[in-house]
């Protein structure tokens, strides 16, 4: 059975010495398509809702939107987009990295009189910040990291069915840009679009 994500770490660090506590997490990674999204998002306090909180993948579409509501009315959170160009540019792991970069930079800034404090999903990172700390399946583990996660996943569907319509034949409304089979048939029969992960060695599929 999953275990839920607690809000203990938060809760820690907040006795501590530190104002705000900011989760962070990133939405599209595999992908064959489309932009890589993070978010980051801060709670003040706990709410009863939180026990409603998972990874991201592990809930409907339906209580995904349901909770991304609470989440965004309830908290501090913040969204960043890295387009397709920059992803071909420099490649997924240090997009990867400096997609969190960007959010420590923008948090940093906004709150430059507050004491924060960074969760962040994944392994270490080379990110110019000293109160940081990377939890492995941190979205398994962090309420606040699953709900930027919950944050970003909504926010990168909707992306994605918008762009669906116009790169019609691909499914990116159902699929979401990763790599299903229709999606390897389509890559087949159409090519490659423009918002597709050139850096992903997909011309194999053609």
């Amino acid at each position: 059975m999953n275990k839920k994500p607690s809000f203990d770490r938060e809760n820690e660090l907040l006795k501590g010495n530190v104002d705000l506590v900011f989760g962070m997490d990133e939405v599209g990674r595999g992908s064959f398509a489309g932009p890589l999204v993070a978010s980051a998002v801060c709670f003040t306090k706990e709410f009863k809702w939180f026990k409603e909180i998972n990874d991201s993948k592990l809930l409907t579409h339906k209580k995904r939107k349901q909770l991304s509501k609470l989440i965004l009315k309830n908290s501090l959170s913040f969204v960043e987009i890295i387009d397709v160009e920059i992803i071909n540019e420099f490649g997924i792991g240090e997009t990867n990295r400096l997609i969190f970069e960007n959010l420590v930079r923008r948090i940093s800034n906004e709150y430059r009189k507050r004491k924060i404090f960074f969760l962040i999903d994944g392994g270490k990172k080379k990110i110019k910040s000293k109160n940081i700390e990377f939890i492995v399946k941190g979205d398994q583990k962090s309420v606040s990291i699953a709900a930027s996660s919950i944050i970003a996943k909504v926010y990168r569907d909707k992306l994605m069915r918008k762009l669906g319509k116009e790169y019609k034949g691909y499914n990116f409304s159902k699929n979401k840009g990763y790599g299903t089979e229709f999606h390897q048939k389509a890559l087949k029969n159409l090519g490659l679009s423009e918002i597709h992960r050139k850096s992903f060695r997909l011309r194999r599929f053609l």
